[in-house]
């Protein structure tokens, strides 16, 4: 591969990096209260790692020489470089601060102050190229202190350097390489990390050729068993020099692709992101919509206005109506008769029907806060079958936000369009007026009639005017008594019907700006919160499975 392939290459890598760090970004962000709060400060701390190591020198490569004590660490560091630039001894630790050596300066200063390497222990390789070692050009190759230290300051730079080196030599003596120190806390939390980690197995001119193969196999298998599916080991001898070219090699290969960097933050977000789906499995498909579908806010709506009864109310509304009418267009007659007979419902002492209704309206509308509860809690039960526990409840206290105070905001909307029982339409009043004109037509015609009769057939002595006496009208007159009366039979059976659909288009009309009103509230106090929860629950699924591939 040629240079600017080789660059184009690692673009490419940074630009994917990227966009995954930025999904895991999203991640933390979304994650408070939903994610354990342990897994999101590491989440939070690689980012701030990843994101300072990529805006850092890409074209040096960190590789951290890390091992236990009398491992011969610091003496394949100085091997390596080719000085004694690190002191070696046995004394316990050998390495008390970190040293670095530096092949190719320019640049790298940023990286070995953000490494937090101090300056009397930052070395320069300047006559590499004249050694013939330009390959490893761009190498800051450290020496960390012995990770089994018994300081505790050395111990924690150990510890933190391990973490943001781009690549990591675990350097292993033949009598200590299944040590439980490093395997426990260093080898397990590195597997998927083959890329960045290489093992060295040193002081190999102890062993006789078959027993050093023995410890290979050997490493090898515990390795494996770790999680470290394809280990690399390079065996070494600081002392003779055995195998440094090829660890060189190694290093070399690294230091050349420029890629050591994205690799270690890509293998960093591989395991972070095995931790996190544990808790919070990544979904195979988005089962859940962003939005509370059209049906589901239709049945919240139909269960809300159940839970204020609505149908009540409009049915009591439109009882009032026709109730009240008769008092307006029945007929007279009728009317003043029903006053005559005796009323079957007080005999039963059941109390007046019409009284009852206005009972009804007249009493206070209220929501009832249990029914109120149980639409909410369905809808929200709905929406949440295959959710992670923590979203589920997230998404269930989200429809409750505002439930304590939902049912007296249902009752204020509703009460606000409650029907006055007073209120008299135009038309009842001008059918009113019409209807004793009628009865003043019947009165009439019934004078007319008795004046006929009186004078017209009895014959008294007073003389009266033809028109009250002429007997030849009688039977127009009776004409038109019955016409009046049937005129007034047929305005009130009309009138009737008009009072029937007049209550039923008065009724739709309450229950449709009843239906409206809470359908309104619904909106805003429940489906709107809820639906932010559930976009928030799709942005971090979308994120995390961003953030996983």
């Amino acid at each position: 591969m040629t240079v600017s392939g080789a660059r184009a290459g690692t673009m490419e890598k940074r630009t994917d990096l990227g966009y995954r760090l930025t999904a895991l970004a999203k991640v933390v962000e979304l994650g408070p209260g939903r994610v354990d709060p342990v897994l999101l400060a590491e989440a939070g701390r690689l980012l701030l790692r990843a994101g300072d190591r990529l805006r850092l020198s890409g074209d040096h490569t960190v590789v951290a020489l890390a091992g236990g004590t009398g491992s011969g660490k610091s003496s394949l560091f100085n091997r390596i470089s080719g000085l004694e630039l690190s002191p070696t001894g046995v004394r316990r630790p050998t390495t008390a601060r970190t040293h670095a050596c530096v092949w190719g300066l320019d640049g790298a200063g940023p990286l070995l102050d953000w490494l937090q390497i101090q300056w009397r222990h930052r070395f320069a390789r300047a006559s590499a190229l004249d050694r013939g070692e330009s390959q490893l050009h761009g190498l800051i190759l450290l020496d960390l202190p012995d990770h089994d230290s018994i300081r505790a300051l050395t111990d924690h730079e150990a510890d933190r350097l391990i973490q943001l080196a781009d690549l990591v030599v675990w350097v292993l003596d033949p009598q200590k390489y299944a040590d439980a120190a490093t395997h426990t806390r260093y080898v397990r939390e590195l597997a998927g990390h083959e890329a960045v980690t290489v093992f060295a197995l040193n002081q190999a001119d102890r062993l006789a050729p078959e027993e050093l193969a023995e410890c290979v196999v050997d490493l090898s298998d515990l390795l494996k068993s770790e999680g470290v599916s394809q280990p690399r080991i390079v065996p070494t001898s600081a002392t003779t020099g055995r195998g440094v070219n090829s660890l060189k090699s190694v290093l070399a290969e690294s230091v050349a692709g420029r890629r050591a960097a994205v690799q270690r933050l890509e293998a960093d977000l591989d395991r972070m992101m095995d931790k996190l789906t544990k808790v919070m499995p990544v979904p195979e498909a988005m089962s859940v919509p962003p939005t509370v579908d059209a049906a589901r806010q239709e049945g919240l709506t139909d269960a809300l206005c159940d839970a204020v009864g609505v149908p009540a109310v409009g049915e009591a509304m439109e009882n009032i109506y026709g109730a009240r009418s008769l008092a307006w267009v029945g007929w007279p007659y009728a009317r003043w008769a029903s006053h005559l007979r005796p009323d079957p419902a007080h005999s039963l002492r059941l109390g007046n029907f019409r009284d009852e209704i206005r009972a009804v309206t007249a009493t206070s509308i209220s929501a009832q806060p249990a029914e109120v509860e149980n639409a909410v809690q369905a809808l929200a039960d709905g929406l949440t079958p295959g959710m992670p526990d923590a979203w589920r409840d997230g998404v269930r206290d989200a429809a409750r936000t505002n439930l304590r105070h939902l049912p007296q905001v249902i009752s204020d909307e509703v009460a606000e369009i409650a029907p006055r029982l007073d209120r008299v339409p135009l038309w009842w009043r001008l059918l009113k007026i019409w209807q004793y004109f009628l009865v003043l037509l019947f009165v009439s015609g019934l004078a007319w009639a008795g004046s006929i009769l009186f004078y017209g057939v009895l014959n008294p002595r007073r003389p009266a005017p033809e028109l009250l006496s002429d007997v030849s009208a009688l039977p127009w007159v009776a004409l038109m008594i019955a016409s009046v009366l049937g005129l007034g039979l047929l305005s009130a059976i009309a009138s009737r019907n008009f009072v029937v659909l007049g209550a039923t288009r008065e009724r739709e009309s309450l229950e449709r700006e009843m239906r409206r009103r809470i359908s309104a509230v619904a909106q805003s106090q429940v489906i709107h919160p809820l639906e932010q929860s559930l976009h928030h629950y799709n942005n971090f699924h979308t994120a995390l499975t961003a953030a996983h591939r």
